[in-house]
């Protein structure tokens, strides 16, 4: 994947090698090295090869409770945003996050664009892949975000009222 950015200690930077291959494809055979693959196609593979070390990608209408007993073994989760308007990949990104714990890499792939990374980041998710037609120099900027955050986030879990 091209144009990734992902938090490191807390910081942005656009990576320059990342070995993840995302397979939107699960007709086709499958390349060598680390794959982010569709929900369907990682859970016969897990059947088939338990333990792997492939990623997952979700789409909108896949649910996340179901992976509690997958989540130890993932080193990444890619969560598809078809459109910048599609909302629910905000939701599963937090429900991973607080209600079942997974600490490991949480990426935002799809319509990905600079003004949404912010409020990713609040979500959980640690490393964006920026639509392919974008600056990924231009897209770390977004990932300054608001000076002061008034609700709760992943990152931050108390309200501005608490901080004070």
């Amino acid at each position: 994947m091209r144009n990734v950015i992902a938090l490191r200690n807390g910081e942005p930077q656009l990576l320059a090698e990342d070995g993840w291959q995302l397979v939107r494809d699960s007709e086709s055979a499958l390349p060598e090295g680390l794959l982010i693959l569709p929900l369907d196609l990682w859970l016969a593979r897990q059947a088939s090869q338990p333990g792997g070390r492939d990623g997952l990608w979700l789409g909108p209408d896949d649910e996340v409770e179901p992976l509690q007993p997958w989540l130890a073994q993932l080193p990444l989760i890619a969560i598809d945003f078809p459109s910048f308007r599609d909302g629910r990949g905000y939701s599963q990104a937090y429900l991973l996050r607080t209600r079942l714990g997974w600490h490991g890499e949480l990426r935002a792939i799809g319509d990905v664009l600079r003004d949404q990374l912010s409020h990713m980041r609040q979500c959980g998710f640690d490393s964006f892949a920026v639509r392919e037609d974008k600056c990924a120099e231009d897209a770390l900027k977004g990932l300054a975000g608001m000076s002061v955050l008034y609700g709760r986030s992943v990152i931050e879990p108390r309200p501005l009222f608490r901080r004070r």
